[in-house]
């Protein structure tokens, strides 16, 4: 669904005003201390961002792909920290209940989700399976009216915070890959869910990553997704696709994050007595920054828009995250370069970008699977 392009200026507004009056004063506070404070996130929930992608009838915004990673543009000129908290809510996580969860699933999660009291966290990485993902281990074994799961998840975003577990599951014994993996809805409180003290990371430190422990949990017959057996990673594919367009875009809004800071210092620092954005190689990184930053944002509209139109984008997503994500990376190594000795110094904003930077490069699937994916199917 999408809205008309006034409203949708409005969100942008607001969003863009939410970026530079709270979330960019409160990166500092937010690295050191390694959570985001509750009054952020409190702001981020009263303007209605856990709710962009849920579909009015469920009291969310229904963004189409298109208008959502425009959202994440802006949104993400701030550390990609606070938008771990809303992204994997309303894309992969939420993508998986909304694109194939029965009316009932969807009744019953997702107004709390548009409301933001309920957080999810996808569940589909374990010890043993991160690009290997069809080699999930983790069992769901059929008791009468339910299911027992017994398995560990590793790297799951927003785990301590969850209200709601997307898990995959290997539903059928003895089966190998994709098939006969189905995917679960599992409350926070089930008993035999354990999530473990959250990992330290290098980076993006106010997004809580921790694993998540199933051991003998017992949850209703009635949670499996769509109530389909056997069709888990077919909805964990569909929901990864838009998923890695969306972290092409959080790509995209740092790499603009980074080009305006590395742009200002260029301008106000002064070295033989003139601006270092008098000198030509200088000039020469920003220009590279810019064109590469306004290449990834042209490719991961257009990936957006296919999407929307109803067509394959499996290539073209991969093709967004690979390029958007590695883009993103050059221009964070070259904002720091422009400012010399102070890039590395913590009191300034690129040091800490550069680190979130980082890990775009891995999760939702590394350069090197995108790479793989990007060229099976041209090889199909």
């Amino acid at each position: 669904m999408a809205i008309d392009q006034d409203s949708l200026d409005l969100i942008l507004a607001g969003v863009r005003r939410l970026v530079d009056e709270v979330l960019i004063p409160a990166e500092a506070e937010t690295d050191a201390k390694g959570e985001i404070p509750s009054a952020v996130v409190q702001q981020i929930r009263d303007i209605g961002l856990f709710g962009l992608t849920v579909p009015p009838e469920y009291g969310g915004l229904g963004l189409s792909l298109a208008e959502e990673v425009a959202v994440v543009f802006e949104l993400c000129r701030a550390s990609p920290s606070f938008r771990s908290l809303i992204g994997t809510t309303v894309s992969a996580g939420g993508k998986a209940l909304m694109i194939d969860g029965t009316v009932e699933q969807k009744q019953r999660y997702l107004p709390g989700i548009a409301r933001g009291e309920t957080i999810v966290s996808f569940c589909l990485t374990e010890p043993g399976s991160g690009s290997d993902a069809a080699g999930l281990r983790t069992t769901a074994r059929r008791d009468g009216n339910e299911w027992v799961l017994n398995g560990t998840k590793r790297f799951i975003s927003n785990a301590p915070h969850a209200g709601l577990f997307i898990v995959m599951a290997r539903s059928e014994p003895g089966s190998k890959g994709a098939k006969g993996v189905s995917a679960f809805l599992v409350e926070a409180g089930t008993p035999g869910v354990e999530v473990q003290p959250p990992w330290q990371k290098m980076g993006q430190k106010g997004a809580a990553v921790a694993d998540v422990v199933f051991e003998d949990a017992r949850i209703p017959a009635d949670a499996v997704i769509g109530g389909r057996e056997g069709q888990g990673f077919r909805t964990a594919m569909k929901s990864l696709d838009a998923g890695r367009i969306h972290i092409a875009a959080v790509a995209v809004g740092l790499a603009t994050r980074l080009v305006e800071e590395a742009t200002a210092y260029a301008k106000e620092r002064e070295q033989f007595g003139e601006p270092l954005a008098q000198f030509q190689l200088i000039q020469g990184m920003l220009a590279e920054s810019e064109t590469e930053r306004l290449a990834a944002r042209a490719l991961v509209e257009a990936a957006a828009a296919r999407a929307d139109a109803g067509k394959d984008v499996r290539r073209e997503a991969a093709a967004a995250k690979l390029f958007a994500t590695e883009a993103c990376w050059r221009i964070a190594d070259r904002a720091v370069q422009i400012h010399g000795g102070y890039g590395y110094m913590r009191d300034y904003a690129v040091e800490r970008l550069f680190r979130d930077a980082r890990l775009l490069r891995l999760f939702e699937g590394t350069s090197q699977i995108m790479q793989v994916v990007i060229a099976r199917d041209m090889l199909a």
